[in-house]
């Protein structure tokens, strides 16, 4: 049998994502991928991955796995969740070995909504369009065109060799902090007040969040004299539509690639794992920056993806950390200490 990880049980969303199906809007499908790429592009790096490559993503999830046909190598980044080799509790944000006939438990996440299971080498399903990635609304990628559920194998590509187990510094969620956005491209066809409120009142992740787009609740934005419709024109990930409820709708990975709804602003593409890793009844604002700022924030993004490898740093057994700690380095003579 080809080496698999089969999954034993599973509570919540699960599937197979990569970088994106690219170069399809015009023919109305959107690029699917990761919900938090940070996260992603982690848990890709600690096992030797390259960053876009399929791993498995988690929503509000927990799922036990067992490895069969051989063994993996496997890192979980993102959303903190409880984490057990064969009932042994391990750490999250570093690279494992999972041996076969072993059992790896990942535990719903206390905090944030998106955790990644990479596997090193590589979920080897059949790529549809380019990519793995699952886009459920078309059903293209993922396995078979779903999302996985209890009693699947996941496929193992032969793992690259890898020296010693690595490990990198927790991705902090950033779940306080504001969701920056720019303003429009309709943002003039809303009332001046419906500005304000957008901008300077809070509101929360509703039930009716999902891949597609999370839904807030809050105070209502107020639309312009021209009314919420307008011809349809393009979405991308981050659009901000208001439709006459004038509650927003923040568009995220699988959103539909055009729409009807005045769009108030666009989250920026460094803030959206902001907004993906905030739970139904968490809080959301919003804040204003200008496109150079937006710019360089996506650069700066870009940058510390690529640079990820770079973080990375052996795991250190017990002997090792007790030395580097030098804990003897402030020992004294008892004969001669002063009083």
């Amino acid at each position: 049998m080809s080496a698999c990880l089969h999954i034993t049980r599973l509570t919540g969303a699960a599937s197979l994502q990569d970088g994106g199906r690219r170069g399809y809007l015009r023919f109305g499908l959107s690029a699917s991928g990761p919900m938090d790429p940070l996260a992603f592009a982690a848990a890709n790096g600690l096992v030797g991955n390259p960053a876009d490559a399929a791993a498995l993503e988690l929503g509000l999830a927990g799922v036990r796995l067992r490895a069969e046909g051989g063994a993996a190598r496997l890192a979980l980044a993102g959303a903190p969740s409880g984490l057990r080799l064969d009932g042994e509790p391990i750490a999250a944000h570093r690279s494992f070995l999972l041996r076969e006939g072993s059992e790896l438990t990942v535990e719903r996440p206390r905090e944030g909504v998106f955790a990644y299971l990479a596997a090193a080498g590589d979920f080897p399903v059949p790529a549809v369009m380019g990519s793995r990635a699952l886009h459920q609304r078309a059903a293209l990628g993922g396995l078979g065109g779903r999302a996985c559920r209890e009693g699947d194998r996941l496929p193992l590509s032969a793992p690259p060799p890898i020296e010693a187990d690595r490990c990198v510094d927790p991705i902090p969620l950033e779940r306080e902090a504001p969701i920056r956005v720019v303003l429009g491209p309709q943002d003039d066809l809303f009332a001046p007040a419906g500005r304000v409120t957008f901008l300077s009142e809070p509101f929360t992740v509703s039930n009716r969040a999902d891949r597609m787009g999370y839904q807030l609740d809050g105070p209502e934005i107020a639309h312009g004299p021209g009314g919420f419709n307008i011809v349809s024109d393009a979405t991308v990930a981050g659009s901000v539509q208001v439709p006459g409820s004038g509650r927003p709708i923040v568009l995220l990975a699988d959103r539909q690639t055009t729409g009807g709804y005045p769009k108030i602003a666009t989250v920026i593409s460094a803030d959206l794992r902001r907004i993906a890793q905030r739970r139904p009844g968490e809080a959301v604002r919003f804040e204003a920056i200008d496109l150079a700022a937006a710019t360089r924030l996506a650069r700066a993004r870009a940058s510390l993806i690529a640079g990820l490898a770079d973080r990375l740093r052996p795991v250190e057994g017990e002997a090792e950390r007790l030395m580097r700690a030098n804990l003897a380095g402030a020992a004294v003579d008892a004969l001669h200490a002063e009083d």
